[in-house]
Formats: structure tokens, C-alpha cells, sequence
């Protein structure tokens, strides 16, 4: 049975991936195939996001839409390629960091650097190559967040290498002063810090690097969203009304400097009661909702209050590197995936392969 690429594009859309929303071939997913002599059927399958757990579920549907058209041989090679996808216009995607995303809060006290290191932990936990920026200069929690310790090191004398929390490649000012040391800086001596970090750091082969920004929008989170290559932001807030205010200033920030907002996260969402599991929306309901209906912006997740995340935050074990298949684990890793998503249908950078123009002036005529 010969096939032909008409026939194969036929079967497979009508296969969705879960992921992306969409069947594999208008999430341009399909890359070909092949048919060898004894009839087997080899078709190609690139996802554009981390795949360690969805792979082979797809690839185990693809498959069963071949068997239902007639093809009984059938060999399906599912693999993932996270590409540099498009930033700010006048900003190049930085070298060996193919997708920047920010987590922003607006207000401080709404759990935006649990939901950084958790996000950052869950795209690790699903296959991406990942690393964490403490933006947080005046506030640095992630050497504790993530449980690492030690003093910088440099390799060349000029670059920092990036510390291991939990397998994921991080910096952060905690690792560069104690941990009782307050950070008396003005915005400027602040956001340079924030720079070099960001520059400084020897990075390795990262598909995302999630900064966990300061809440506010101020010289840091400025420099942060006009100096940076950032693929888009995650904006975190509570049902709260007054962290609902300050959230909507740093959602309408990143959308001035055309920074695509992935979504916005309702942390504490609800109380679920270990002992009789009646909910209590403390903070209220509907916020987030709200907020992403009026910005025309997804919401992403609905995380709850849990005196488990606190306390394995606290320990220096967050709850996907400590339990990813609780169900706070699978909640960050739906949020993972969403956001994954959200950056694969981004379109494909091209800044780095753009030639530089050099323009060259007339020689000035020497007199005789």
C-alpha cells in the first residue's frame, strides 16, 4: 500500500495533540516519513515543547489512527526540538538561552517565587533543559527556595558558573552576600546587578530561563522588560483585590514593551481542609478570572493554599522536585505545559541569523 504525503496529512489530523490544542499537522508537528520495502511505515513526530511524558502517549494515538486507514506496520518516531522562538523588537535572543520567560507579581506576598521554582522544576521534570534567574535583588529566596549553597566560581575569570538547585541551573545576589546583608542600592546599582547576573552567568544550553522578578514596576522590572530578550511573561497574583491592582499594573507593563503575556496564575486560590475537605476561598473568587477576561489573557492555573507547598518550599525541596505526582505536583506540571505550549506557538526567532550591516564611509581624499 503505497502512501503518499496527502494521504498521511489526512490521517493525521484528525490526531490532537494535547498539548498544543490542535491535531499535529496544523501544529506543523508532522516532518515526514518514509515507507520501506516490506511496507513499514516510518513517520516522523517533532514536538516543539518538552515531551518526556507525552511523547509516547502521541505517538501511541498517531499509530492507532494508521492502523484504522489500512496501515498495519507503522513505526513512529516521536522527538522534541525547543527552538529560540521571538522577542522584543531591537532585542537578539541571548547565546545558549533559547527562551526567556519572567514571572511577574506586581505585589509581594502573592508565592510568585514558589510558582517560579516550581514552574522552572516541572518544565526540568518533563524534559527541557532549564535554568532560574533570582531577579529579586532586594529579596533573594531562591538559594533557600532551592536548596543550594556555595560561593561563586569562575572558570575563565571573567563569567560566573551557574549553581545546582535541584538540576536546574541558577544564579541568584543571595549567593553574593550574607544572608542577613541588606541590599542598600538605588534602582540603577540594582538593575546593573541584575545585568550582569543575567550577562555574566555561564549558562548552559538552556531551552528556558525563568526569572523570578521583583514584585512592582520599577527600574528593575524596566530593565528587565526593555534590556532583556524576554519570550513572554507569567503574571502571578491572588483573588485578592489589592493584589489584583498591582498585578493589572504589571500585566500592562510587559504588554507597552511587547512582551507576550503566556497567562496569568491565581495563587491561593482556596483552602481545601485536610481533615473534612471542605474549601474556603479566603482571599475571594473570580479575581484572576476577571482580570483575564478584561486583558483578553489566558488563566493558566488555579493553585490552592497548602501548608505542604509552604513547608517543602521552605526546606529547600519544592513540591514537583519533591512530589511531582501529588496533586499540587500535577498542577505545576499542567502549568508547565501550558506555558511550554504558549512559547512553541510563538513564532521562530530569526534575530541571530539576520547578517549586520556595516556601513562604510567614503575615504577622505588626501590632498596631492
Amino acid at each position: 500500500m503505497t502512501m503518499t504525503d496527502e494521504k498521511i496529512r489526512e490521517i493525521l489530523s484528525q490526531v490532537t495533540d494535547p498539548v498544543m490544542g490542535t491535531d499535529v499537522v496544523s501544529a506543523r508537528e508532522f516532518k515526514g516519513f518514509s515507507e520501506a520495502e516490506d511496507g513499514t511505515l516510518t513517520v516522523d513526530i517533532e514536538l516543539g515543547y518538552p515531551a518526556r511524558n507525552v511523547a509516547q502517549p502521541l505517538g501511541e494515538a498517531i499509530g492507532e489512527a494508521l492502523e484504522k486507514a489500512g496501515i498495519k506496520k507503522a513505526d513512529i518516531r516521536v522527538t522534541q526540538n525547543i527552538i529560540a522562538h521571538k522577542v522584543q523588537a531591537m532585542q537578539k535572543v541571548k547565546k545558549n538561552i533559547k527562551n526567556i520567560i519572567a514571572v511577574s507579581s506586581g505585589k509581594g506576598g502573592v508565592g510568585k517565587s514558589t510558582v517560579s521554582a516550581n514552574l522552572a522544576l516541572a518544565l526540568l521534570h518533563e524534559g527541557a533543559t532549564v535554568g532560574i534567574l533570582d531577579a529579586d535583588i532586594y529579596g533573594p529566596s531562591m538559594p533557600k527556595m532551592l536548596g543550594a549553597k556555595g560561593q561563586p566560581m569562575t572558570v575563565d575569570g571573567e563569567t560566573m558558573e551557574p549553581f545546582n538547585g535541584r538540576g536546574l541551573q541558577m544564579n541568584s545576589i543571595g549567593f553574593h552576600v550574607a544572608d542577613d546583608d541588606p541590599m542598600i542600592w538605588r534602582g540603577p546599582m540594582a538593575s546593573g546587578a541584575l545585568q550582569q547576573l543575567l550577562d555574566q552567568t555561564n549558562w548552559k544550553e538552556l531551552d528556558y530561563l525563568i526569572v523570578d522578578m521583583p514584585p512592582g514596576t520599577g527600574d528593575i522590572q524596566l530593565t528587565l522588560s526593555q534590556n532583556v530578550p524576554l519570550t513572554g511573561a507569567v503574571v502571578v497574583t491572588t483573588p485578592q483585590d489589592i493584589a489584583l491592582i498591582d498585578a493589572k499594573k504589571g500585566l500592562r507593563m510587559f504588554q507597552k514593551v511587547s512582551v507576550p503575556i503566556f497567562g496569568i496564575v491565581e495563587n491561593m486560590a482556596a483552602f481545601v481542609c485536610p481533615n473534612c475537605g471542605e474549601v474556603t476561598k479566603i482571599f475571594g473568587e473570580g479575581g484572576a478570572k476577571a482580570m483575564s477576561e478584561q486583558y483578553g489573557v489566558p488563566l493558566l492555573e488555579e493553585l490552592p493554599i497548602s501548608s505542604k507547598i509552604r513547608e517543602q518550599a521552605d526546606s529547600g525541596c519544592p513540591t514537583v522536585a519533591q512530589e511531582p505526582d501529588s496533586p499540587e505536583g500535577k498542577l505545576y506540571r499542567d502549568l508547565a505545559m501550558k506555558v511550554a505550549a504558549a512559547v512553541a506557538k510563538l513564532p521562530k526567532d530569526y534575530s541571530s541569523k539576520l547578517p549586520g550591516v556595516k556601513v562604510v564611509g567614503q575615504e577622505e581624499k588626501k590632498p596631492a
